[in-house]
């Protein structure tokens, strides 16, 4: 049976990723140096893509110790996943992956990226919705019913519900949620009115 990874959508993964370029910017290095050892040429970075912007061509990876590194890709750039070849923009947030990495001064460049675990399959084997980086100002919050509606940038407004099987750091962030909020959170759509909660950011 075929299996295929679905291409991201784009529209937040640039929000994403200027957040993880700032908060990464200035201990790329210490980062790197923990992760890979100090070794000359290149190396292999294991994580979860947290996130891909194709605009600046970078994937965000998120180490095991939980640090988010930016890491530039190009067109020459090869993502294998169960030996077929994608492109570095079909990534998604949730996929476990292992990069080779080479440094470039500051900032660092992966030219193969193999897909260890696709978050797109479950064990029927067909593929899920994609994820993707949502924010706006928290509206209403209905305790009761486990949804809340958010004002987006571009004026509309969306539901957004918890999952049946939420955890428990993010029910925790539902329930201290307060009109007015500002909230990033990554979610699946289910209607152009309506979002399922996926982790909040």
């Amino acid at each position: 049976m075929a299996i295929t990874i679905q291409r991201i959508r784009r529209g937040a993964a640039g929000a994403l990723m200027l957040a993880s370029v700032g908060a990464c910017a200035g201990n790329l290095g210490n980062i790197l140096g923990g992760v890979l050892g100090n070794g000359a040429g290149s190396s292999q970075l294991s994580g979860t893509i947290r996130g891909v912007d194709s605009r600046y061509q970078q994937i965000s990876i998120q180490t095991n110790g939980g640090q988010t590194v930016p890491v530039s890709y190009d067109n020459q750039t090869q993502v294998v996943y169960q030996n077929q070849n994608y492109s570095p923009t079909a990534l998604e947030y949730g996929d476990q992956v292992t990069a080779r990495i080479q440094a470039n001064g500051n900032s660092y460049y992966t030219d193969y990226v193999q897909v260890d675990r696709s978050v797109s399959t479950n064990g029927s084997g067909t593929v899920s919705s994609n994820v993707q980086l949502w924010q706006g100002t928290v509206r209403q919050v209905d305790r009761r019913n486990g949804l809340f509606t958010v004002d987006m940038n571009n004026y509309s407004t969306v539901t957004v519900t918890l999952p049946n099987n939420v955890n428990t750091n993010d029910l925790n962030r539902f329930n201290n949620l307060r009109s007015g909020d500002f909230v990033r959170f990554y979610g699946t759509s289910l209607s152009s009115a309506q979002i399922q909660l996926a982790q909040f950011y």
